[in-house]
């Protein structure tokens, strides 16, 4: 049975980027700086372009949820070798308090909707690092979960899945339909060439709100502040031992 895939794909600030953080402390600046899609994301949509190269899979829809720019998202998955888009829009306003409860509320729903087989995510956004989309996607679905995934393959039940963990790799059998997220060792996603960008400008994009989909967008959680991390301080030579034991002592480390 070909299998229908559901992507999720999140427009971020581009990793090359130096973040700034705004004047107010509570986000930032993404005003005038360069997105592209999360790299998780760019894994994600290459596996499913390869479920359907090896005629396990028989259509990739693919989601984003953003201000009108997340289109450029939406056509690079589709120039990669998606066949066809949903844009969930988000005013820009709102994307500060759009937290990962919103986003798996609405792929949820678009999982239900749309009758697929497999839902496939990045394991993390690298903007805001939370690791929570995959997990709640599944828990409000109520299917099974393939996180962390570095390889995937069909079986007769289901999928076979070995996915990294701290002690090394676990290997996971799931039926379908799932949820997974991918890790960094999954694939290398491929780059889109020039005709596959000017076919994608033909694939077809539905665009929709969040109420649509009966998803509220109250946020959950509030941002108190955010900073930039610590400057770490210049290291130190030291000319001997007991040099070293007089400097850790000096700074507290040592009470020998």
């Amino acid at each position: 049975m070909a299998l229908k895939v559901l992507v999720g794909c999140k427009r971020v600030i581009d990793y090359a980027v130096k973040i700034r953080i705004k004047p107010d402390k509570l986000g930032v600046v993404t005003e005038g700086v360069k997105h592209s899609m999360n790299p998780f994301d760019e894994i994600a949509v290459e596996e499913a372009v390869r479920l359907k190269e090896r005629k396990l899979a028989k259509e990739i829809i693919v989601v984003t949820c953003g201000p009108p720019q997340a289109a450029e998202t939406i056509r690079t998955a589709l120039a990669m070798g998606a066949d066809r888009g949903i844009h969930v829009e988000i005013p820009l306003d709102q994307m500060d308090t759009f937290q990962p409860i919103h986003v798996s509320k609405v792929l949820a729903k678009l999982a239900e909707q749309e009758k697929v087989d497999i839902v496939m995510l990045g394991k993390l956004a690298i903007d805001d690092d939370s690791n929570q989309t995959a997990q709640m996607t599944a828990s409000l679905l109520n299917w099974p979960q393939g996180v962390f995934a570095s390889k995937i393959d069909k079986t007769d039940a289901g999928l076979e899945i070995i996915r990294e963990v701290d002690g090394g790799l676990e290997t996971i059998r799931t039926t379908l339909p799932a949820v997974l997220s991918a890790d960094l060792r999954l694939n290398e996603p491929r780059y889109a060439t020039l005709p596959n960008i000017m076919k994608a400008k033909k694939k077809k994009v539905v665009k929709m709100k969040p109420a649509d989909l009966g998803v509220d967008m109250a946020p959950r959680i509030q941002v108190v502040s955010v900073e930039d991390p610590p400057v770490r301080e210049a290291g130190q030579t030291v000319s001997d031992v007991d040099d070293l034991v007089a400097k850790l002592k000096d700074k507290g480390f040592s009470s020998a």
